[in-house]
């Protein structure tokens, strides 16, 4: 990438930056996409599964087609960063790099644009509302890979703590499956000073809270990973009260489907006993997110291979993370794969969901080669 274009993207990636829009309110950020898209001269549609963009470059006489992904929404987080690019919209930031997702698959475009060695079709996904927001079920529900025909599809995501540049490709799963966990616990509410005519849903709140965390570690292969986080708590609104219920929020991860299932079955386990124990009602909800993120072989062959074939360093020796991406949902409908490249150190909070996080210029050009290289080897494979 030649240094122009390199400082057009971090010009562009920073505009982005200090703009930040949260999940389903994408507008500016898609109109943004659109007028870049207008002046490299690259025909999209728009309002695809809500403020979703679709655009399509085509060369030569082949058939074969392929799609790139990047995705564009924001965080409810207030920026600390103090960076003369930082948010200008309160509470609101780019704390997990989408910012720089979208800028580098506008740089692939620039590239592959200007590339007359090709010949095909890529489909450039700009989607909405990653962050919890379903974007990649409603661009599917939308027609994605009818409208926009794909034989797979690739994406990545960027990694702080890995070297800036360098790409990691798993030979597994990427990203866990997302779960939320919703618990009603009602009980009866009185007088502080009257317990015994109360059936307190705190007590069993915190019972339950610890309960739960018995899940993994006593009812998970030790083998499998797993993860069950309690994030909220709330209950009461006078400190001289009983309440008579209590919400409790969180999330659970695992690496394979199997492992959630019975994860579900022994929550839903403990509830009950718990329930039993202190006399109240507990109504556990799943709301069910992502699947696993695991790559295809093949595609994830070819993702290495493009790596190698650009001069950027590969890593294949990776853990998956935790972490939950909606690419998976993609991947249930063609093969594909999805890699990290490295931001370079977390080092004073710049990481991910960090108030301190912003993604790192420098490594555009790699981005955005990837993206660009992944396609050509696509297409010509």
């Amino acid at each position: 990438m030649d240094s122009s274009l390199h400082q057009t993207l971090t010009a562009w990636r920073r505009h982005l930056h200090a703009h930040p829009e949260l999940t389903l309110h994408e507008k500016e950020t898609a109109r943004f996409v659109r007028e870049k898209l207008t002046e490299l001269g690259i025909p999209f549609e728009a309002g695809i599964g809500g403020h979703g963009v679709v655009a399509t470059l085509s060369r030569g006489q082949s058939n074969r087609s392929v799609g790139l992904r990047a995705d564009m929404d924001a965080l409810p987080i207030a920026e600390t960063t103090g960076l003369p690019h930082a948010s200008t919209n309160p509470g609101v930031m780019h704390a997990c790099g989408h910012d720089g997702h979208t800028t580098s698959l506008l740089g692939a475009a620039a590239l592959l644009a200007r590339d007359t060695s090709w010949s095909g079709t890529v489909q450039l996904v700009f989607q909405p509302a990653e962050e919890g927001g379903g974007g990649a079920r409603k661009m599917i529900a939308d027609g994605l890979f009818d409208r926009f025909p794909m034989e797979r599809i690739f994406g990545y995501h960027n990694w702080p703590g890995l070297e800036a540049g360098t790409v990691a490709v798993h030979d597994g799963p990427v990203m866990a499956s997302g779960g939320r966990l919703i618990f009603s616990i009602k009980g009866h509410g009185g007088h502080a000073a009257l317990p015994h005519l109360t059936r307190d849903p705190m007590i069993a709140a915190a019972h339950l809270l610890l309960a739960l965390q018995t899940v993994v570690s006593r009812n998970v292969d030790p083998l499998d990973s797993a993860v069950v986080t309690i994030g909220i708590l709330q209950a009461g609104s006078a400190a001289n009260q009983i309440p008579g219920e209590a919400i409790m929020r969180g999330t659970m991860r695992t690496l394979r489907m199997a492992v959630r299932d019975h994860m579900e079955e022994s929550i839903a386990r403990i509830c009950a006993g718990v329930a039993q124990t202190f006399g109240v009602q507990i109504e556990p909800e799943f709301i069910r997110g992502n699947p696993v993120t695991a790559n295809s072989p093949a595609e994830r062959d070819m993702a290495a291979e493009a790596v190698t074939t650009a001069g950027l360093p590969l890593r294949r020796d990776m853990a998956p993370a935790m972490t939950g991406e909606d690419f998976a949902w993609y991947l249930g409908e063609r093969p594909g794969a999805f890699v990290w490249i490295g931001n370079g150190p977390g080092e004073g909070g710049c990481e991910l969901h960090n108030a301190n996080y912003d993604f790192n210029d420098a490594i555009l050009p790699a981005a955005s080669g990837y993206l660009a290289g992944v396609a050509k080897r696509a297409l010509g494979g």
